[in-house]
C-alpha cells in the first residue's frame, strides 16, 4: 500500500477543492464537512520540489485520486460514451504529448500518475482537475465549444494543474488528516459546489474565512495554469486564439445566462487581467487560426443531446431547422443534433433522414466520416439490429480505438442467428485482451462480464463483475465476488487453473487493502 498517508486540514482541502474548480458531480455524493480554525497562508506559490515530495508524495496523491474516481464512478452523472470519451482522449493525448515534450511531466509523474479525462453528464460549463492526473469535464463545456481549439486550452489548463502539483503544493503545508477522510471532503466538495444548502453549511460552519485566505494562493496558481497551459496548448499544435477566445466566450455566455450554469466561472474568474493575458499571449505566437472542424461539430452535438435527458429537450432539438446555405460544420452540427435526438426519441425516420443528409457532407474529412457511420451503427444498434450496426463499421473496425472496440462489443453481445456464438466468443476474446492493458477500463471490465455470462462461463463472468465493482470503489462488493468466483472454482464447473490463480491473487490483495482502508477510517 505504500507510505502512511499524510494528513491534511479539512478547510484546506474544501478552499483547495474550489479553487480548482472540482464542479458538481450529482446530488447523491455525499457531504462532510467540519470545522477548524485556518493558519495563515503564504501569498506567493511554494517552490515544487523536495517539501512536495516529502510531505504529499506522488503515491499518496495518486491513491487519493484514485479513491474520489472511484466514488464519482458510482455516481449516475458518470458518463462513459464511445464517440466522446474517443475525442476528448484525442485531445488530451495530444496535449500530454507536448507537456512531456516541454519537461512540464517528470518521469516520476508520467509513470504514476493516471492521465486521465473523464465525462460527467452535467449541462453546466465546468471541468476540474483531481489529484493523481484525473479531470473531469462537464458535457455542457463541450456543448459550449465551436472549435477543438476551445476545449483544448480548458483541457491544457486543467492539465498543467495537474503537472505542477497544485493540489499538492496547497496541502503540503496544512495539518494532517487521513487519506479517508481527505477523499470524502473532496469528494464532499464536489457535491456542495452544486448544493446552496450545503454551500451555505459550510459557511455557517467557520469555512468562508478559511476559502477568503486561500483565494490569493488560488489566484497565483490560475496564473501559472493559464500562463503553462498556453504554450502547451501551442506546443500541441492548437491555435493560440483557443485561450482567449474561450474565455470571451464564457465571458459573453455568462451575462445572458446567470442562472448558476456557468461553475467553471466561479472556481476559474475570469478577471480582466486573465482575459488581457491572454490576448497578449496570443499575439506573440505563431499565427494560427481556430481550427473549425466537421468532428468538432458531431462531437458538439452529441455532448448538446446527451447532456440533458429530458425528451422534451430532444423534442426542441429535432425542431430544429438546418440552414442548407451555411457553412459545413453549422450544418453538420444541426444535423447530427437532430439524427442523435430522434435516435433518443426513437424516431428512426427523422434519426434516418438526418443521417442521410449528414453523411455526403462529410464524405472529404475522414474523422468525422468515421463519427458519422458510429452514429449510425448506434441508430442500427439502438433498434435491435446487430447485423446492420456491424455492417455501418465495416470500413472502420479494427482501428484501436477504445470506441470502435467497445461499440463493436456491444454489437457482438446483441449478435443473434446461427453465426452469433462465434461473435460473442470473438468479443470476449477481444475484450480480455483489451482489459489486459487496460484494467481500469470500467466500460470494458462490465461489457466482458456479460459476454463470459452469456457464453457460459460463470466464473470469468464473476471475475470481471468483481474488477467493475472494484473500479466504482466497492472494495467489499468486490471481495464477495471474487469469493464467490473461489467457490464455483473449487466446483470444478467450467473453472481453469489459471482463471483461479489470478482469483487468488487478486482476493488477497484486495483484501489486505481493505484492512488498511479500515485501519484509516479507524485513525481518521
Amino acid at each position: 500500500m505504500g507510505p502512511a498517508p499524510r494528513r491534511v486540514s479539512t478547510w484546506a482541502v474544501c478552499a483547495v477543492a474550489l479553487a480548482f474548480g472540482l464542479g458538481a458531480v450529482s446530488a447523491p455524493l455525499s457531504t462532510a464537512w467540519a470545522q477548524s480554525t485556518p493558519a495563515p497562508m503564504p501569498q506567493q506559490l511554494p517552490a515544487l520540489g523536495d517539501s512536495v515530495s516529502g510531505e504529499f508524495s506522488v503515491g499518496t496523491e495518486r491513491q487519493l485520486g484514485d479513491r474520489i474516481v472511484a466514488e464519482i464512478r458510482r455516481d449516475p452523472a458518470y458518463f462513459a460514451d464511445p464517440l466522446l470519451d474517443d475525442y476528448v482522449d484525442a485531445l488530451w493525448q495530444q496535449l500530454m504529448a507536448a507537456a512531456r515534450a516541454r519537461g512540464e511531466v517528470s518521469a516520476e509523474l508520467h509513470d504514476r500518475f493516471a492521465w486521465q479525462a473523464f465525462l460527467l453528464r452535467e449541462r453546466s460549463v465546468n471541468a476540474f482537475a483531481l489529484p493523481g492526473g484525473y479531470v473531469g469535464v462537464h458535457l455542457g463545456l463541450i456543448a459550449l465549444t465551436a472549435t477543438r481549439d476551445e476545449l483544448a486550452s480548458v483541457l491544457a489548463h486543467e492539465l498543467s494543474h495537474v503537472t505542477q502539483r497544485h493540489i499538492a503544493r496547497s496541502l503540503v503545508q496544512s495539518k494532517q488528516q487521513s487519506l479517508v477522510a481527505l477523499a470524502s471532503m473532496i469528494v464532499g466538495v464536489l457535491a456542495a459546489s452544486r448544493s446552496p444548502q450545503a454551500a451555505n453549511a459550510m459557511i455557517a460552519g467557520g469555512q468562508a474565512v478559511a476559502l477568503q485566505a486561500q483565494l490569493n494562493f488560488s489566484r497565483d496558481m490560475e496564473r501559472e495554469a493559464d500562463r503553462i497551459g498556453f504554450l502547451v496548448l501551442e506546443e500541441a499544435g492548437f491555435s493560440a486564439a483557443g485561450m482567449s477566445s474561450m474565455f470571451e466566450k464564457l465571458q459573453q455566455s455568462s451575462r445572458v445566462n446567470d442562472s448558476g450554469a456557468f461553475p467553471y466561472l466561479r472556481t476559474h474568474p475570469l478577471t480582466s487581467e486573465r482575459i488581457g493575458e491572454a490576448r497578449a499571449r496570443q499575439g506573440t505566437g505563431p499565427a494560427r487560426s481556430l481550427g473549425v472542424s466537421l468532428e468538432h461539430a458531431l462531437m458538439q452535438a452529441r455532448a448538446r443531446v446527451l447532456m440533458d435527458p429530458r425528451p422534451d429537450t430532444w423534442r426542441a432539438w429535432l425542431r430544429q431547422t438546418d440552414d442548407a446555405a451555411g457553412a459545413r460544420p453549422a450544418r453538420a452540427l444541426a444535423l447530427a443534433t437532430r439524427a442523435q435526438a430522434a435516435a433518443q426519441l426513437r424516431d428512426w425516420a427523422a434519426a434516418d433522414a438526418a443521417l442521410a443528409q449528414l453523411e455526403p457532407l462529410v464524405q472529404d474529412d475522414a474523422r468525422a466520416r468515421r463519427a458519422a457511420a458510429m452514429l449510425r451503427a448506434e441508430s442500427w444498434l439502438l433498434r435491435g439490429d446487430a447485423a446492420r450496426a456491424d455492417q455501418a463499421l465495416a470500413a472502420w473496425r479494427g482501428d484501436g480505438s477504445r470506441g470502435m472496440e467497445l461499440l463493436s462489443a456491444r454489437i457482438g453481445l446483441a449478435a443473434q442467428g446461427p453465426e452469433a456464438p462465434a461473435r460473442l466468443q470473438r468479443t470476449a476474446e477481444d475484450l480480455q485482451g483489451w482489459v489486459s492493458l487496460r484494467a481500469s477500463d470500467l466500460q470494458a471490465w462490465e461489457l466482458l462480464g456479460q459476454a463470459w455470462e452469456k457464453l457460459g462461463q460463470p466464473l470469468r463472468a464473476v471475475r470481471a463483475q468483481a474488477e467493475a465493482r472494484y473500479l466504482v470503489g466497492d472494495v467489499q462488493g468486490a471481495i464477495d465476488r471474487l469469493r464467490a468466483a473461489q467457490s464455483l472454482a473449487r466446483t470444478g464447473a467450467k473453472s481453469d487453473f489459471i482463471e483461479a490463480s489470478v482469483i487468488d491473487a487478486r482476493l488477497r490483495l484486495w483484501e489486505e487493502e481493505w484492512r488498511q482502508r479500515l485501519r484509516e477510517e479507524a485513525g481518521r
